[in-house]
């Protein structure tokens, strides 16, 4: 295998114990030609079978241990897996040993990471703005059963407000669940009602109000980082994964 055919990582910078290994795939190395240059682990948006299954299958050299990554078919939903099956209709998945490693595939929407403070659990959730505001964080921590004074989240590379435009429909949305989340909406420079919203912001809402405060990251923008895929930039695109898995 060539230096070019390995993905390059990045890393989460959070406080995790040791026990916890988690990455995101870039798109700055790998075998993916073409639109999904240079690594696609994602087999719905129309790349070459067989090279999504070699990306697939960097992925579980990287983690090392021949353990299963268990991939999931998200439809921007609020479901949490939390047993291994063959595609499961999910938006997050949880673990509590070593019999797999869970992914989410984005490419803008906000992959979030989760961990308790022992490393004894973890998760990963794919949060579009359908997910943040139908309750995929809520979900997600409910599924993993940790008091919130012990959860450590990280918020990894996803669409910033400088590019993510959407309609009044969507701020009015999130106001009616969510009164305070005003401060992650700012009129749009481009088009009358239209709004620049805030997926960070939005998440940290949310995580606030159960009472969370070890968060981190939340400080990356992929339609304007050409490390990153970004379907809102390009259409048609890879996916970066986000990985987690205990040690």
């Amino acid at each position: 295998m060539s230096d070019r055919e390995c993905p390059t990582l990045l890393l989460p910078e959070w406080e995790a114990p040791s026990t916890v290994g988690a990455f995101v795939t870039t798109r700055e190395s790998g075998p993916s030609t073409g639109p999904f240059a240079a690594f696609n682990p994602a087999a719905h948006v129309g790349d070459d079978p067989a090279v999504v299954a070699k990306c697939r299958q960097l992925i579980s050299d990287e983690i090392g241990d021949g353990r299963p990554v268990l991939w999931l078919d998200q439809v921007h939903g609020t479901e949490v897996q939390s047993g291994w099956a063959e595609l499961p209709r999910a938006d997050a998945a949880m673990v509590d040993d070593a019999r797999y490693a869970c992914a989410v595939l984005t490419a803008d929407c906000l992959p979030i990471f989760f961990c308790d403070g022992a490393g004894t659990r973890v998760a990963v959730a794919h949060a579009g703005w359908r997910g943040l505001l139908n309750g995929i964080i809520e979900n997600t921590i409910s599924a993993m059963a940790i008091p919130a004074d012990d959860m450590l989240v990280w918020l990894g590379p996803a669409i910033s407000n400088a590019q993510f435009e959407v309609g009044e429909e969507v701020r009015d949305a999130f106001l009616k669940a969510q009164p305070d989340a005003g401060n992650a909406f700012d009129p749009s420079p481009y088009r009358l009602r239209h709004y620049m919203g805030d997926l960070y912001k939005l998440a940290r809402g949310r995580l606030a109000a159960l009472g969370i405060e070890k968060v981190y990251g939340g400080h990356f923008c992929t339609a304007s980082d050409g490390r990153f895929y970004s379907y809102r930039r390009d259409g048609e695109t890879g996916r970066m994964a986000s990985v987690i898995w205990l040690q």
